[in-house]
């Protein structure tokens, strides 16, 4: 069976881009995004939701989740998160440019199991853009991370390196995040995720393997085809390895998640020269710790391609039901003047063959 695709959200009247998604326990597919006026004109700016009941066939109409903004201060990149006891939770950076730099705060609203009602937005004093999904850890620790360009008060950046840090680093993006062991009633100090002095380093998606590990998967934004690059933590989130290559070249915006059958599987915006290509790529438990790339094999699907003379494609959202059918949230310009949301199915049997008689499985 073939990659199927649907419209999620389809007006012509203004972008649509940024999705993320999340299944409820009935089975529901809630997807947010961003509408606005353009990729670099976020004029308007605004949270929309829209739901499914037939696995991501159709859609409900579109509706906002927060008021428009302005060209200065506006809601940037909805991600959608379902704690485990039922609570809902959409959270999107508020990015205010002020006279000189800007802010960038994070919006909370909650949301009952089904995604029915919000509250909110509460307001979080972290500093940081482009979060990822508030993950919940097995030890019930709660984190929420977004990237931010490197602070001229950070006590690492005093001295006299090229661009004014002691590492030569300042203004170059480095990943954060914080922690909270009472389900968000106080949270941590701000931890370091990533900071290395050749990278850009950005919109993590962080990944708790079964051992309590976690491998945070992170884009290098300098636009020259560089690895996802990934970074390890033994102590649920408190402190980190430096960052490792993996075999997903050109990677950028990678979103990773446990398939069922125990692959992991990442979908991420492949650009080397252009942003045009979604990829999936599909993991090995096994070598997730691995630091050398060439010890870590991967599988590489395309999801698709934006046909459009000027193309604009590339955040994702998925989730897997239970009898294995995978669904994906992407954004895209096609056929159209301004992006618009596309989802996309298919099952296991679409990344590779099962086994049999006259089939052997390779070195992956």
């Amino acid at each position: 069976m073939a990659i199927q695709k649907f419209n999620v959200s389809r007006d012509d009247s203004i972008y649509e881009a940024f999705p993320d998604i999340v299944q409820t326990k009935s089975g529901k597919l809630i997807c947010v995004f961003n509408e606005c006026e353009h990729h670099l004109d976020r004029t308007n700016a605004r949270v929309m939701i829209t739901e499914s009941l037939d696995r991501g066939r159709t859609w409900s109409p579109k509706r906002p989740l927060s008021e428009p903004g302005t060209r200065k201060a506006f809601l940037d990149c909805p991600r959608i998160s379902l704690l485990r006891d039922g609570t809902m939770l959409v959270i999107c950076t508020m990015v205010t440019y002020l006279e000189k730099g800007r802010k960038a705060e994070q919006y909370i609203w909650r949301g009952d199991s089904e995604g029915q009602h919000f509250e909110g937005p509460e307001i979080l004093p972290f500093c940081g853009i482009v979060p990822d999904k508030i993950q919940e850890l097995s030890t019930g620790r709660i984190l929420i991370a977004a990237h931010f360009e490197s602070q001229p008060t950070d006590a690492e950046e005093i001295g006299k390196g090229k661009n004014g840090g002691a590492d030569g680093s300042r203004g170059k993006l480095r990943q954060y995040l914080w922690y909270s062991d009472d389900h968000g009633k106080t949270w941590s100090d701000r931890v370091t995720v990533a900071a290395d002095p050749r990278y850009n380093l950005c919109e993590i998606s962080i990944l708790e393997m079964r051992d309590g590990t976690l491998v945070g998967f992170l884009r290098e934004n300098s636009g020259i085809g560089v690895d996802v690059l990934k970074t390890l933590s033994f102590d649920h989130g408190e402190t980190w390895t430096p960052v490792y290559e993996t075999p997903m070249d050109c990677g950028h915006r990678p979103v990773a998640g446990y398939l069922n059958d125990g692959r992991i599987m990442v979908t991420y915006r492949y650009i080397s020269g252009g942003a045009q290509n979604m990829f999936a790529a599909f993991l090995r438990e096994d070598q997730l710790k691995e630091t050398e790339r060439k010890n870590q094999r991967c599988r590489i699907m395309p999801l698709d391609y934006d046909r459009n003379p000027s193309p604009d494609i590339g955040y994702t959202g998925w989730t897997q039901f239970a009898d294995g059918e995978i669904y994906v949230v992407n954004y895209l310009k096609d056929d159209a003047d301004k992006a618009f949301i596309r989802g996309y199915s298919f099952y296991p049997e679409d990344i590779e063959l099962p086994v049999t008689e006259k089939t052997t499985r390779n070195v992956f």
